[in-house]
């Protein structure tokens, strides 16, 4: 098993790509820590995982609340080696002038801010361990922006920037960042970043943009979210991992 004796933290984890990278860690051994603003779908979600998982109700924009969160994975498992910054959210599709300030402060509150007290709370704790890995669920939006969904698109761009400057920085404590960069899947915010319901008609203009001609799916990015805390990937860090059929090309 590819993540036997490690601990991790998975935000976002009640759901989407955050519940398929904590059934994936689980299965390779790891010990994990649900966290998410929705408490019970993270209950939900650890107690089908069994005794390897417990779970966390937790505003990832609350710096109390994340120190918590790291409190708690530090005293039920011993420690902590890798850090999911997955809990993500958006706008719908609009005109960038239609946004209002508070979903603004709201989607860089969690997208953006969320990596700093994360960031705060964990490298102490990875560095007890002899280093860790930080992982940042970013987007395509973030490398190629789209009209509609402009401080999205932004937020994420940060998330990728902020990504190799931390490598950058905590690489001689060795820990190593990586952000991965999904593009649009079936997950529960679907028909917002579509700005329109979710039809077959409406799914196939968007995977029309895409060479291998279809949608990401959780175990896609579950999948390069696993290779990127293993040892395989010890040579990689600052990298944004494109999970996306080739529509970035």
């Amino acid at each position: 098993m590819k993540l036997e004796g490690k601990v991790a933290i998975v935000t976002g984890g009640a759901s989407g790509f955050g519940k398929a990278i904590c059934e994936t860690y689980v299965r390779e051994g790891a010990r994990v820590v649900v966290a998410d603003l929705n408490g019970q779908g993270a209950r939900e979600v650890a107690l089908g995982l069994g005794e390897r998982a417990v779970h966390v109700a937790v505003d990832v924009s609350n710096k109390t609340q994340v120190d918590a969160l790291v409190a708690r994975a530090v005293k039920v498992f011993g420690g902590l080696d890798i850090m999911v910054n997955n809990a993500g959210t958006t706008h719908k599709r609009q005109s960038l002038l239609d946004v209002p300030e508070a979903e603004f402060d709201r989607v860089f509150a969690v997208n953006v801010k969320s990596i700093y007290l994360a960031t705060l709370a964990c490298v102490p704790e990875m560095e007890k361990r002899g280093g860790g890995v930080i992982i940042n669920t970013a987007s395509t939006a973030g490398l190629r922006p789209r009209p509609g969904l402009t401080w999205y698109n932004g937020s994420k761009g940060a998330v990728i920037t902020l990504s190799k400057s931390m490598a950058g920085e905590l690489g001689p404590r060795q820990i190593r960042v990586c952000a991965i960069c999904p593009t649009i899947a079936a997950t529960g915010m679907l028909e917002v970043f579509m700005g329109m319901p979710d039809t077959p008609e409406s799914r196939a203009g968007f995977i029309a943009s895409t060479p291998i001609g279809r949608m990401a799916t959780p175990a896609d990015v579950a999948n390069a979210a696993l290779f990127l805390a293993s040892p395989e990937s010890s040579m990689i860090t600052g990298v944004a991992l494109e999970v996306d059929g080739g529509r970035c090309v």
